[in-house]
């Protein structure tokens, strides 16, 4: 199938900011075959009171709230990963031991957990031993993380193993709008991908944002965010994100053609959405909206497709252009490209801090503070 078609697909990430190497897998998993309890939502409390059992299943779903999809994803992938080594060590998961889990760690960043020998980088360790301190606690059978079996040997991984942060490709304005000229205007499916391109870039919104958002308010159970348009100003994004709920403001451009408003007034329009999803599947030769909400994948795959069609970063090749680009490219791009203080940079992406926005910044001036010369030398 064609990377232009809009049909579902798996979640596993490519890279983006929710969450690396997230395995596309159930939260259910089979006991016999892993060796590992039933799942949470499915434990029970037989002491519980039968007028009770409905509020605690509000108290499940409540607990499902608490964090995303991605993260629950990578967590239930995880556990299966150490209850599958644990199975073939012939070692057991229960009580938690910290110097297996040590172990465990070892194997991962040797390579020796899995049959394909790869070795897992640290970051995917450091996420690996969250899910199961997660995992275990859910159980109420905490794992000690700071125990030297674990503390250590996580020490050595990281200064063995560590190295520079792979960052993502910033698209830049002028990439933007090449970008924008790849895409069919004649067909909703380039109407739409012209909208989420520049509502990400200007709003510099994360792809499950961008794909989360409705057109109002409590609109959807999943929905993780709306839209308000004002009719001279711009719009207006609320999103609930890790921390909260946030607001950030998308001014109008300077032209129609580059103007993300606009381009979301005109596909809303025409794909004849006013309730529900946002961003919704095109099917039927690109003429048939569909229902279902877009999966956050599609974002990045959408930024790789159009990156390369308009030859953004021509002076690689065609497998490095590929690794360069993906829906966290547009954030990127928005704190490289935005020439204002950096404070309303920070606000508009979100971050909690300065340093980490900096991060973001791919062109800014790292010598603008010259402190050789400030010192007198």
């Amino acid at each position: 199938m064609s990377l232009t078609d809009d049909a579902p697909r798996s979640s596993a990430a490519s890279g983006d900011d929710d969450m690396p190497d997230i395995i596309d897998v159930v939260m259910e998993m089979d006991d016999a075959d892993h060796g590992s309890p039933p799942p949470l939502s499915a434990i029970a409390n037989p002491s519980l009171p039968a007028h009770l059992e409905a509020l605690a299943g509000r108290a499940r779903d409540y607990i499902e709230a608490a964090s995303s999809a991605n993260t629950r994803r990578a967590y239930a992938a995880d556990w299966k990963h150490f209850s599958s080594w644990c199975r073939r060590q012939g070692i057991e998961m229960f009580p938690p031991d910290p110097q297996v889990v040590g172990l465990y760690i070892a194997a991962c960043a040797s390579g020796t957990a899995t049959g394909d020998k790869k070795p897992n980088t640290v970051s995917t360790i450091e996420r690996r031993l969250s899910s199961l301190s997660w995992n275990f606690a859910q159980r109420g059978q905490p794992l000690d993380r700071k125990d030297r079996h674990i503390a250590t040997v996580m020490a050595g991984v990281r200064n063995t193993h560590a190295s520079p942060p792979r960052q993502k490709e910033a698209i830049l304005p002028e990439d933007l709008i090449a970008m924008l000229e790849t895409l069919d205007r004649g067909t909703l499916r380039g109407l739409r991908d012209r909208a989420m391109l520049l509502l990400g870039f200007a709003g510099g919104l994360r792809r499950s944002e961008i794909v989360g958002l409705d057109v109002g308010s409590d609109q959807t159970e999943d929905g993780r965010g709306w839209v308000e348009i004002f009719a001279d100003k711009g719009l207006l994004v609320t999103l609930r994100g890790k921390t909260g709920w946030r607001e950030v403001e998308i001014g109008r451009g300077s032209s129609d053609a580059t103007c993300p408003v606009v381009a979301l007034q005109t596909w809303l329009r025409l794909a004849r959405i006013a309730h529900g999803p946002l961003f919704r599947r095109v099917a039927g030769q690109g003429r048939a909206v569909g229902v279902d909400r877009l999966n956050d994948q599609e974002v990045a795959r959408l930024v790789k497709r159009a990156a390369l069609a308009a030859g953004v970063r021509g002076d690689l090749s065609e497998g490095e252009r590929a690794k360069k680009f993906a829906g966290h490219s547009l954030r990127a791009g928005l704190a490289s490209s935005a020439e204002v203080d950096e404070r309303y940079v920070q606000k508009q992406l979100g971050h909690a801090s300065a340093e980490m926005t900096r991060r973001y910044q791919r062109r800014r001036d790292r010598f603008r503070i010259n402190l050789t010369k400030a010192s007198g030398l």
